[in-house]
């Protein structure tokens, strides 16, 4: 890989770019480590050097300084990543986070390094964030600081195009940050989910009838259920969120497409959900109620996201179905050349002999 700073002027090394072409040209591929296979100057050591002195100040700071509650940030965060604060997702955001740079290594590479100074905006934002956050003591604001301060690091020392590549990544490090709002909406999200649950269940064949967050069957076959915190979705809201934004990134070409689907998020999480509720009832009426109740509840959450994620899968297909073409194609009576409707309808064609 080409490592280049900026800021203080330059690329990593002259012969840097040289290097990496000269790879590229005679192995075909990009050769990562082609920085190691020169003689570095005493910029480049001067480079690293503050590279490292940069790495190690936020470690300092989010790691080892007891800010919050006497214990480092990162140390409160993870607190607060066990089950009882329905955040548990957020252990996988950093190992996502560099399966996303990783995923990005080709365009980083071949990506003009040149550092840019606005760079340094970001940091000093960054850095009034995190003391605004230890001056309240509160933990979120303070990390809300640190995608920000990352922005600002890898702009100033590799510039824009490199900054554009991992604004994603960076900007995914967000659902790092325990949201203190999401146990205040689970009251809501029970009632929600019932009352899909109890609609679901009626087309099946199966009249519920609700009692607050408890649902019964009409012909009392069998106890009812009541749709407790934990069934309500608030567990897998976030994390599908998180998911959905992973997907919208990496298969979704179109901004457009990307906020639509990213929106229907929370909706995604509800129907799944609002599905297993429903899968237990089905249980408990042809199977066991006390089955439904006891092991399946307890495994049924395996249900819930498999249901969301085809959610998903269904309304991006959904947005891919050429209907602005077959509407425009309708009007003209002919499809637009080079569309994807013209592409289907050559599929389609068929020529006979006669």
């Amino acid at each position: 890989m080409t490592f280049a700073f900026g800021g203080l002027g330059g690329n990593f090394g002259p012969m840097a770019n040289d290097v990496s072409t000269a790879s590229r040209e005679t192995s075909g591929s990009i050769d990562y480590l082609s920085f190691l296979k020169r003689r570095w100057s005493s910029y480049d050591f001067a480079v690293l050097a503050l590279f490292l002195v940069v790495v190690g100040t936020l470690f300092y700071f989010f790691g080892v300084t007891p800010i919050y509650d006497g214990v480092p940030i990162t140390t409160w965060a993870w607190y607060r990543y066990q089950p009882q604060y329905n955040f548990e997702h957020g252990k996988l955001v950093p190992i996502i986070f560099a399966f996303l740079v990783w995923y990005h290594r080709e365009e980083i590479a071949k990506a003009k390094k040149e550092g840019c100074n606005q760079g340094l905006i970001w940091i000093i934002l960054g850095c009034i964030i995190f003391a605004a956050g230890a001056r309240t003591l509160q933990g979120r604001v303070g990390m809300a600081a640190a995608p920000v301060l990352l922005y600002g690091i890898v702009l100033y020392l590799w510039g824009r195009q490199v900054a554009r590549i991992l604004l994603f990544p960076i900007a995914f490090l967000i659902f790092m940050i325990p949201v203190a709002a999401i146990e205040q909406a689970t009251f809501r999200l029970q009632f929600l989910v019932t009352g899909m649950a109890k609609l679901i269940c009626g087309m099946f064949g199966l009249p519920l009838y609700a009692q607050g967050t408890t649902l019964r069957p009409l012909d009392q076959s069998f106890g009812g259920f009541d749709v407790a915190e934990g069934c309500s979705g608030i567990r897998s809201l976030m994390a599908m969120i998180m998911v959905t934004a992973i997907f919208v990134h990496l298969t979704q070409n179109k901004l457009w497409k990307q906020i639509l689907i990213l929106l229907f998020s929370t909706g995604f999480a509800i129907i799944g959900n609002a599905g297993r509720i429903v899968s237990i009832f089905l249980v408990a009426k042809y199977l066991s109620a006390k089955f439904a109740g006891g092991v399946y509840h307890e495994y049924s959450g395996y249900v819930s996201f498999p249901i969301a994620l085809l959610a998903m899968l269904m309304m991006s297909k959904l947005l891919d179905l050429p209907i602005f073409e077959v509407a425009k194609a309708i009007k003209t009576g002919k499809a637009e050349p080079g569309s994807s409707l013209e592409t289907l309808t050559k599929k389609d064609q068929a020529t006979y002999d006669y």
